[in-house]
């Protein structure tokens, strides 16, 4: 027994030994885990900021409990023949000298979600997790990934931060989810994917060792082994004829960081109240006395673990303190940023009233900057704002009035019958004005839609731009959003009216005074010698076969324009026997013909002359509107722009805020204008804590980073090569 004592104080006295090793540096990403840990389950964005830590997998039973209960030196992780853990188990090993710090001693354990209360009691550690596990998943065998947080000070321990996951499982079993291995699988992948992670991989010596799950899972993520620790546990019930010393040397499944046989406490240990400190004395005296892993001491036991994982994590942390540096000032320039966006929370009226001003003013700067080509957010990839309104302007309404042909739907028979009408019951000795004017009143009316429609565009460019200039506080203020919007339209709706008025107008008034004595109008003298110029040149192509017919036109502009017409051909052709009264003739009634009979006016009555006449008096016509039409169109292609920037685009320039003001900007509209959403304030909040955790994290990495390089040069790690944290060689080297 007294041996046994001891040794047992040599074991002790080897896990004292290195107690030291990582001091500076590992409690450091404690206290960082700390800082972050409120922050876990309420936001994402701490998703690629992976913390160094070692994480803990293994099988069903493989003695991962057993491995950190030694590691710690007591019993407080739940124990069954099922899984027992199911929720990630943070645990934070950290050396507390006794009478350092508030001069407990004690052991103890303290949970993140119960920050103020020490647990002197280990068995009240596992009744805790038990009943913390519970709340999460309930009394069934079910996993979660919300994290339980577990620090335990002791003077016994090194400084090691682990986490230990649920265990691998095949099939489920009892009433556990059908889907219980691809939930604990994805779980432990989350983990040991990231690089900051050093994996433990427990495997039990008394199971297949090549086909180990865990080292099959670390191998998909870490196949040259570089983070990769295994460990080897109930070496001392392996079948007889068997051991795992190839294993032990990395012949087997080669790792760079190497493996770690253990004997693990038997369950009848556990149920006979077998101490740890018995069983440490148990597996020191077992590889003592196997041959088989002679010259294998620093590859074995309990305290040659806890001394490799310490030197092995204080190594990687130091490794990583650069990208983690980097990494933690990129995530706070982004979450300043973000929190940029929400604005500060608005407590009173006043405030409030200057929030919602801000945003008005802000809101209509935006709207004019736009309009003007002057906004920040100006885009190089198509036109916009009130480049888009000059493009509706001169590429669509000028361009659309200059390809249209006023006679286009005018026909020769239409010009011919408003000819005949303007005459009446006489024949035209000239070119009528009636006819003229009233036709090219008529072109003139068709300018009106294709303005009107000009209008309607550059109202719906305006309704796209006020959409356009929503601020990053409008996002904050649904309410205020829904206002603003609605506003702008009925002021840019009531815009719309005047503008419409004033375009009428001009059409109106080109219609009601047809200046003939425009300076660009052509004249009904120039008109008539262009007519009988194309007529002549239209008669020159004619063949020969036509002079009969070209005959007939002569005949018709002789009449047309003639002194015959002047006093009427047809009427001019009654002589002075027509001086006989129709009294006289009565009484020849008896030797008269028969009575003849008219036929009856049809309802629609055309004119019975040949298509040509007043060949001329058409092709004047056609002249003349052409003329007129071309001088009114300049004028509507230069003035209804000119009435929309007035009366609509520049009006919403000059008045849109005094509209917002007198409409919006009132006292008893203070608070309902600037509600937040619920979700905004909630994001504000959880931002404010991630911004707040940011800081804290940069400013202790800084001042452990400064501590660390001031005292590198004195620390007993840095005289160590580098190659004993990445590879076996340096624990080949055995003390035998």
């Amino acid at each position: 027994m007294g041996k046994k004592s001891n040794s047992n104080g040599d074991v002790l006295q080897s896990k004292n030994s290195t107690c030291f090793i990582g001091s500076s540096v590992i409690p450091l990403i404690n206290k960082l885990q700390d800082i972050f840990a409120p922050l876990g389950d309420i936001d994402d964005r701490l998703t690629g900021l992976r913390l160094p830590q070692v994480a803990v997998i293994g099988s069903q039973s493989s003695g991962k409990s057993s491995v950190l209960e030694a590691l710690v030196g007591r019993d407080f992780l739940p124990r069954g023949t099922d899984i027992c853990t199911r929720r990630p188990l943070l645990l934070q090993l950290e050396k507390r000298t006794i009478g350092v710090g508030d001069n407990d001693s004690r052991e103890y354990g303290e949970f993140g979600h119960l920050p103020d209360k020490r647990f002197y009691d280990f068995s009240d550690i596992r009744c805790e997790i038990l009943v913390e596990t519970a709340k999460e998943v309930g009394v069934n065998k079910g996993v979660s990934d919300k994290q339980i947080r577990l620090k335990i000070c002791s003077p016994n321990v090194l400084n090691i931060t682990l986490v230990d996951l649920p265990g691998i499982t095949k099939v489920p079993v009892g009433d556990q989810p059908s889907d219980i291995e691809a939930r604990i699988r994805n779980m432990i992948m989350s983990y040991i994917k990231q690089e900051t992670s050093i994996i433990l991989a427990v495997s039990p010596a008394n199971a297949d060792l090549a086909n180990s799950d865990a080292l099959q899972m670390a191998k998909e993520v870490d196949p040259t082994g570089t983070r990769t620790i295994g460990v080897i546990t109930k070496l001392d019930i392996m079948d007889k004829g068997t051991d795992a010393r190839n294993f032990l040397l990395g012949k087997v499944i080669p790792l760079r960081l190497g493996y770690i046989g253990v004997v693990n406490r038997s369950q009848q240990d556990i149920n006979n109240k077998r101490s740890i400190v018995e069983a440490l004395a148990y597996e020191e005296q077992f590889f003592r006395d196997y041959h088989v892993y002679h010259g294998l001491s620093d590859r074995c036991g309990i305290p040659q673990l806890a001394k490799k994982l310490n030197q092995i994590l204080e190594q990687h942390i130091r490794n990583v303190l650069p990208t983690l540096k980097t990494d933690l000032n990129s995530h706070l320039v982004a979450v300043e940023k973000e929190l940029r966006t929400y604005g500060e929370a608005l407590e009173s009226n006043a405030e409030r009233g200057a929030m919602l001003l801000n945003v008005l003013t802000k809101y209509s700067e935006a709207f004019s900057a736009v309009v003007d080509g002057k906004s920040e957010a100006m885009t190089t990839k198509e036109l916009s704002g009130g480049a888009r309104i000059h493009h509706i302007f001169q590429s669509i309404f000028v361009k659309s009035l200059e390809e249209v042909d006023p006679c286009e739907d005018l026909s020769d028979e239409d010009i011919r019958i408003a000819i005949h009408n303007a005459t009446g019951p006489r024949n035209a000795l000239f070119v009528p004005e009636v006819p003229f004017e009233v036709l090219v009143r008529r072109q003139i009316a068709r300018l009106l839609d294709p303005s009107l429609q000009c209008l309607r565009f550059v109202y719906d460019e305006l309704i796209k731009i006020s959409r356009a200039c929503e601020t990053f506080e409008m996002r904050r203020f649904l309410e205020l959003r829904r206002r603003l919007e609605d506003v702008t339209a009925r002021f840019l709706r009531d815009g719309v009216k005047p503008a419409e008025r004033m375009i009428t107008n001009l059409i109106d008034m080109e219609m009601d005074y047809i200046n003939s004595s425009h300076p660009n109008f052509i004249g009904g003298t120039k008109a008539v010698d262009m007519a009988q110029m194309e007529l002549r040149a239209m008669q020159v192509g004619r063949t020969q076969s036509d002079n009969d017919r070209v005959a007939s036109v002569g005949t018709s502009i002789t009449r047309t324009w003639g002194v015959s017409s002047l006093f009427g051909s047809r009427g001019s052709s009654v002589g002075n026997s027509s001086k006989r009264h129709a009294a006289e003739v009565v009484h020849d009634i008896d030797q008269a013909p028969p009575v003849i009979q008219l036929k009856n006016p049809p309802s629609i009555l055309r004119p019975g002359e040949t298509e040509t006449e007043y060949q001329v008096e058409i092709i004047v016509t056609k002249i003349l509107v052409t003329s007129y039409y071309d001088i009114v169109r300049r004028n509507i292609q230069d003035l209804v722009p000119k009435a929309i920037m007035h009366y609509l685009v520049n009006h919403a320039k000059r008045h849109l805020l005094g509209t917002f003001i007198e409409k919006l900007y009132r006292e008893n509209l203070f608070e309902d204008l600037v509600q937040e959403q619920d979700e905004v304030v909630t994001k504000r909040r959880r931002t404010v804590e991630m911004c707040h955790a940011l800081q804290q994290a940069v400013e202790t990495l800084d001042e452990f980073v400064a501590d660390i390089s001031t005292q590198r040069s004195s620390d007993s790690m840095d005289a160590l090569p580098k190659s004993s944290y990445l590879s076996s060689d340096f624990y080949s080297n055995s003390r035998s």
